[in-house]
């Protein structure tokens, strides 16, 4: 049903130093966007891999990682899918204009983020 993962956003102190951390391990900036205020996307240089979305964490929020998403072709399918097996805490799908991804997202039995994206059209 779910495939391989798109992206991992990562809550940062410092959002600019994690992606020259990230950088630091071949990773190339593919874009900033101003989503979360300023957001870096980096994807694997030569090699495969996610893309890393980078925040810096505001408020109450604490430095992590704040979702996996995993990369899908037919996110209302799967939206459809995960409903009827009563997963729980599902909002979505929606467009994210920034990124040109759309998105649903969900929680695990713990309460930890997860997303399905499709960013196919």
């Amino acid at each position: 049903m779910i495939g391989e993962i798109d992206h991992i956003e990562i809550e940062a102190s410092d959002a600019e130093e994690m992606a020259d951390f990230l950088k630091k391990l071949g990773y190339e900036e593919l874009r900033t966007t101003e989503h979360h205020g300023e957001s870096f996307e980096l994807v694997p240089g030569e090699e495969d891999g996610p893309l890393f979305e980078i925040h810096t964490v505001e408020g109450e929020e604490v430095p992590g990682i704040n979702h996996i998403a995993f990369a899908v072709d037919n996110i209302d399918e799967i939206t459809d899918e995960l409903e009827a097996q009563e997963v729980d805490s599902i909002v979505g799908p929606y467009d994210v204009e920034e990124t040109g991804r759309t998105i649903t997202n969900f929680r695990d039995p713990d309460g930890r983020r997860f997303q399905i994206v499709d960013d196919s059209e």
